[in-house]
C-alpha cells in the first residue's frame, strides 16, 4: 500500500512538473500529458528492475568507478600525444565508454566475489552468525534439514540457488509417481522454512548458465560466496572436497550420533522382522540402527536378549550382528 502511494504521488508531482515546463513554452496542457507519461515510464522501468539486488547495483557502481578510473588514466597518456584536440575528445568518450562497460559487465558477473576490503579488513554483514550453507537439491529432498537446522547445530544462512528450484520444479513435474512426490515435497518443505521465522533462508538468483551441471554450478558459487554446502550426495561432496569447499553431509551427522554399541556387548532388542538369510530375525535400535539376530526366526514379535558377534560399516551406517543368549 506504501509502495502503491509513493507511486502515485510521483505520477502526481511529474504531472506538476511537466505543467510548469510546459508554462515555458506557452503549451500546458503538453507539458502536463508528457510528465505524467515520463512518470508512468519511469515506474514501468522500476518494476521491471525488482530483481535486481543491491549487491548488485554497488557491484556495478564500483565497475562503473573503476572503468571511469581506467579511461582517465589512458586518455591522460594519449594527450601526451601530438594529436588534434577533436580527436583527442573523440578518444576520451570512446575509452569512457568502453572502459565503463567493461567494469560494469565484469563487477556483475562477479558480484558474490565482490567486497570493500581494506588490507586486512573485509566488511560483511554481522545480523548473520555463521557461513552461508548451500543446500542441493538431495539434501531438501532428505527433508531432515530443517529440523536440524532448528536445534542450532548448524549456524549461517540458508542458501538455495535458482537451479536448484529449477530442478526440484522438474522432479516435482515427473511422470514418475513417486519423484513427483518427492519433489512436491521439498517444494513444500522449503515453503515451510520461509513462513518459519527462525529460519534463515535465502533465494540465489544468480543461475551460472554459462555452467551446465547442477553440481558444478554449486561448487563454483559456494567458492564465489566462500560458502559451505550441505549435502546428501557423496559424490557432490567427493568434488566439492576435491576443489577445497567444505562440505556437510546430513548422512555423516546421522551417523556420528548414533548409539555406540560394542562387541560383545549384551543388549535386549524387540524382533519387528525376517532377516534375509535363514533362521534370521531382525530389530533396530532406538536411533535406527539394524540388528542381524542369527537364529530367531520363531521369536518375532517377542523382546529377547542377544550378544553382539560383529559390526559392519556400511555407507548409510552400521549393521550390527547379534546372537541369541
Amino acid at each position: 500500500m506504501t509502495l502503491l502511494f509513493i507511486r502515485s504521488l510521483f505520477v502526481i508531482m511529474s504531472g506538476v512538473v511537466g505543467y510548469y515546463i510546459g508554462t515555458f513554452t506557452q503549451d500546458s496542457l503538453l507539458g502536463t500529458q508528457i510528465g505524467l507519461l515520463s512518470g508512468f515510464l519511469i515506474i514501468f522501468v522500476e518494476k521491471r528492475l525488482q530483481r535486481v539486488s543491491v549487491k548488485g547495483l554497488s557491484s556495478m557502481v564500483f565497475g562503473l568507478l573503476l572503468g571511469i578510473f581506467m579511461a582517465k588514466l589512458i586518455s591522460d597518456i594519449i594527450a601526451l600525444l601530438s594529436l588534434d584536440m577533436a580527436l583527442h575528445a573523440v578518444l576520451r568518450v570512446i575509452l569512457t565508454l568502453v572502459f565503463s562497460y567493461f567494469g560494469a559487465v565484469m563487477a556483475l558477473r562477479s558480484k558474490d566475489e565482490f567486497s570493500v576490503i581494506i588490507p586486512y579488513v573485509r566488511f560483511k554483514r554481522q545480523d548473520l552468525h555463521g557461513e552461508d550453507l548451500l543446500l542441493d537439491t538431495s539434501v531438501i529432498i532428505d527433508g531432515r534439514i530443517m529440523d536440524i537446522y532448528k536445534t542450532h547445530f548448524l549456524s549461517g544462512r540458508l542458501v538455495v540457488p535458482r537451479c536448484v528450484l529449477q530442478e526440484l520444479q522438474k522432479i516435482a513435474d515427473s511422470g514418475d509417481s513417486l519423484r513427483r512426490g518427492r519433489g512436491r515435497r521439498a517444494l513444500e518443505l522449503l515453503r515451510q522454512m520461509q513462513n518459519d521465522t527462525k529460519v534463515h533462508i535465502y533465494i540465489h538468483e544468480d543461475d551460472l548458465s554459462e555452467i551446465s551441471q547442477v553440481d558444478e554450478k554449486l561448487v563454483r558459487l559456494a567458492k564465489m560466496m566462500d560458502a559451505r554446502i550441505c549435502t546428501t550426495d557423496l559424490n557432490l561432496g567427493h568434488l566439492a572436497t576435491l576443489q577445497g569447499v567444505e562440505v556437510l553431509n546430513v548422512h555423516e551427522l546421522a551417523n556420528a550420533v548414533r548409539l555406540t554399541v560394542l562387541t560383545d556387548e549384551r543388549l535386549e532388542v524387540l524382533l519387528v522382522r525376517e532377516g534375509k538369510e535363514p533362521n534370521q530375525a531382525v530389530a533396530f535400535l532406538e536411533d535406527g540402527t539394524m540388528i542381524v539376530v542369527s537364529d530367531a526366526k520363531g521369536l518375532l514379535g517377542k523382546k529377547v536378549p542377544v550378544i553382539v558377534t560383529s559390526i559392519l560399516p556400511t555407507q548409510g551406517g552400521k549393521i550390527i550382528f547379534a546372537k541369541l543368549i
